[in-house]
């Protein structure tokens, strides 16, 4: 099978990428492993999404069906319940694919875009100690037990963690009728957005254990009994902090990590903190014709940011493989601060930067107030202040072509502003 391009993944972001890249001229093929297109969405049933891109509220279903909707009518070809098991690169792709009905297969392309999404760290990537009991879960399955299989898996909940997912599983689990005794984060914030420690915690009573963690798990067949303590500065518990909780279920909601791992085999540069590839303002890798977007690149608050992102790598291999470039010379990373974790794109490429580049970012702690500044060449060329910000929140900055100084690399500097 040769196709132009294939996309990986069949949630908000691959049908966004594949709706941008679609062309008369180019052969796409959507690939998914689940049974329906809609990828996480399809078990996230609360509200919340659409504001940015529908400017309306819908529910993740809701948001997913618009996407859905648009896809079908293009007649661009897909597969269910399909995995691709691997990918080698020559002067194109070779894609090992595996599915139920055709087997095992090869399909050759001229580029791919990867938008397969993230997954959650577990238990043993966090290393709670204690007795390894039945009950203790990622939120995420829980949610997908509950939405999408009608299967309550606990009555009275402790959630481990203050990542969005597990915020929402707590008003969740209350409006089923289960007992939530509490959230405890590391942390001295919450790592969820404030409108869900509001509407998840605040307005169900549901108490918010700052700086404190799970450090010992009690039952022999199924969760009876954990112990969270206070930490100090450097996440060592404090003694004589400690506080039980007999529940019979723990939720983990800490942390999501791009799912990139099928392209392991692939040479190509990585970010120390996203745990995803380096990518260019066109979201390609150093790999030439591989594009990664949407949760698999780095991990979003909001699916809307996934989907805009993802219109932009979409785009991006629609040009690449209709018109054929010279290699760039001058390309460069951009620098930033101490009080900014990480930028996406990483990475400028400026013999082909004519328009503006949204960079998007998150900061290294909380500020009331601070002011942006990108820098070129000694000069600041653009400023933006901000009020509230969190590490939880993605900010995005706007930056234009027509604003540069040369094509020296630019610095994202975060200053904060002590009112």
């Amino acid at each position: 099978m040769k196709k132009d391009l294939v996309i990986i993944g069949g949630g908000a972001a691959g049908l966004a990428a594949a709706l941008s890249a679609n062309h008369p001229d180019i052969h796409i093929l959507v690939i998914e492993r689940e049974k329906a297109l809609g990828g996480i969405l399809n078990q996230c049933i609360h509200n919340g999404f659409g504001l940015h891109v529908f400017k309306e509220e819908l529910t993740g279903p809701e948001y997913a069906s618009r996407y859905m909707d648009e896809f079908l009518k293009m007649n661009i070809e897909f597969l269910l319940d399909t995995t691709v098991v691997d990918v080698k690169k020559n002067d194109d792709f070779e894609l090992t694919v595996s599915s139920f009905e055709n087997g095992l297969f090869k399909i050759n392309a001229k580029a791919v875009i990867l938008s397969s999404g993230c997954y959650e760290r577990t238990r043993g990537s966090i290393a709670i100690p204690g007795e390894r009991p039945k009950g203790i879960m990622p939120a995420g399955s829980a949610q997908r037990y509950l939405n999408m299989d009608g299967y309550l898996v606990g009555k009275r909940i402790f959630i481990l963690g203050s990542g969005d997912i597990g915020l929402i599983m707590a008003r969740r689990m209350t409006l089923e009728g289960a007992k939530v005794l509490g959230v405890a984060e590391i942390m001295p914030y919450s790592n969820g957005l404030t409108r869900n420690i509001v509407q998840c915690l605040n307005d169900f009573d549901i108490p918010l254990y700052l700086s404190h963690t799970v450090t010992n798990v009690k039952g022999k067949d199924r969760l009876e009994q954990i112990t969270i303590q206070e930490v100090d500065s450097q996440f060592n518990p404090i003694e004589n902090t400690e506080k039980n909780f007999d529940v019979d279920t723990l939720l983990l909601s800490v942390g999501l990590v791009p799912d990139i791992s099928l392209f392991d085999s692939l040479d190509f540069k990585r970010d120390a903190v996203t745990k995803s590839a380096v990518v260019n303002q066109f979201y390609e890798t150093s790999v030439s014709g591989l594009f990664i977007c949407g949760n698999a690149l780095h991990v979003h608050d909001l699916a809307d940011y996934v989907s805009v992102e993802s219109e932009k790598a979409g785009k991006s291999a629609q040009k690449y493989i209709l018109n054929s470039k010279e290699p760039s010379k001058q390309i460069h990373p951009i620098e930033f601060n101490s009080n900014i974790r990480y930028v996406v794109p990483q990475l400028i490429d400026f013999d082909q930067f004519k328009d503006s580049i949204d960079l998007s970012f998150r900061v290294s702690k909380k500020m009331d107030s601070a002011i942006f500044k990108i820098m070129q060449n000694g000069q600041v060329i653009s400023t933006k202040r901000a009020k509230n910000l969190a590490p939880a929140e993605m900010e995005k900055i706007n930056l234009k072509s027509v604003t540069l100084v040369d094509q020296s690399p630019i610095s994202l500097i975060l200053e904060e502003v002590i009112l």
